[in-house]
């Protein structure tokens, strides 16, 4: 998503808390990546990739948006590159073929978020046959739903306008949870589950621990968000009688009720691919893990104990093999505190960033 390039549009907000800090703030937030060498990453290069299972276990059906809301909402939406790359990469590791379908068929449109961006998602945008199967996507309607164990829902703002009332999403959605076959979604990806209703006349999402974007990630980005979506998907699921979890802003939340996992937002993709592995029987390939994801571990410890358990984390990481950890998320994380009158959290969230 666009979400570091929109934040950084309000940075004056935070002018006292970066008095003294002078252009050291962004000095602080450089992770030092050769980008030249993350943007021609291909999957040979990448360990994980290159030593996955051969896919012997089945296929895994990808859904994403065919819907560019510039006509409806006046601004550019469409799938989210990251939260099909990475997921796309974990079920490939692990065994699975990955198909790729849509509501309209054909090439859909795409968010690419350059600041977001690594190795994983260009190894994506480089890969041959994942690219022909994207910008070949199959149209929804002509899919064999009993080709597939599990199928994973895409977020992705346009989701909004075309999966909640795709009358096929919500088939297969129903089918496969009356069947036990695993249902995943991501971010805005839970909007194909907001209409479904089961056999006994009840929402899908009724009494179920569901996650999604939330209304507070939403408005935060579109302050007329309750104008120009459909609905709020947080609103809705609640609404149909959903048992809404949600991390602090940003953070990573996955959600499982039985055949059903769900996660937050994008920080959430990796974790959620990994319990869709688990729940079709298998134990995940191991995988290093991400500067962004440690990074998002520290700031949730921040949120739940405070700034001393989180430095005191941070240091034990960046002395335990020189793991990496994103100096850019949480430098995020301190314009969002920041822009949200959370002064004092901000410069919490500098001192972190000084311990680096």
């Amino acid at each position: 998503m666009k979400l570091i390039k929109r934040i950084l549009l309000g940075i004056f907000t935070l002018t006292l808390v970066f008095v003294g800090l002078g252009f050291g703030f962004f000095q602080l937030i450089d992770d030092g990546i050769d980008f030249e060498q993350v943007r021609s990453a291909k999957a040979d290069d990448i360990d994980y990739i290159r030593t996955g299972l051969l896919p012997t276990r089945g296929k895994i059906l990808a859904v994403v948006t065919s819907i560019n809301a510039k006509q409806q909402a006046g601004f550019t939406t469409g799938y989210e590159l990251t939260e099909l790359a990475r997921p796309y990469w974990v079920f490939k590791a692990n065994g699975f073929e990955v198909d790729i379908a849509s509501t309209l068929g054909g090439e859909p449109p795409v968010v690419i978020d350059g600041d977001d961006m690594t190795e994983y998602d260009f190894a994506f945008l480089n890969d041959p046959v994942a690219q022909k199967k994207v910008k070949n996507s199959l149209k929804i309607e002509l899919v064999n739903p009993d080709d597939y164990e599990a199928i994973f829902f895409v977020g992705g703002k346009g989701t909004m306008w075309d999966f909640p009332d795709n009358k096929t999403i919500q088939s297969i959605v129903k089918n496969y949870y009356q069947n036990d076959k695993i249902i995943g979604a991501v971010c805005h990806g839970p909007a194909a589950l907001v209409n479904v209703i089961l056999d006994n006349g009840q929402p899908l999402v009724a009494g179920k621990s569901i996650s999604s974007f939330t209304n507070s990630e939403e408005i935060f980005l579109k302050k007329d968000a309750k104008e120009v979506f459909p609905f709020l998907l947080e609103s809705k699921l609640i609404e149909r009688g959903a048992r809404f979890e949600k991390s602090p802003n940003y953070l990573e939340q996955v959600s499982r009720d039985g055949n059903i996992i769900t996660g937050q937002n994008p920080w959430s993709t990796w974790k959620l691919a990994e319990q869709m592995i688990v729940a079709l029987g298998y134990k995940p390939v191991p995988r290093p893990i991400t500067g962004e994801e440690i990074s998002a571990d520290i700031l949730l410890t921040y949120e739940k104990f405070g700034y001393k358990a989180a430095k005191d984390q941070l240091e034990q990481q960046v002395t335990k093999d020189q793991q990496p950890v994103s100096r850019l998320l949480i430098g995020m994380h301190v314009i969002v505190a920041g822009m949200g009158g959370e002064v004092g959290k901000s410069f919490d969230l500098i001192a972190l960033l000084m311990n680096i």
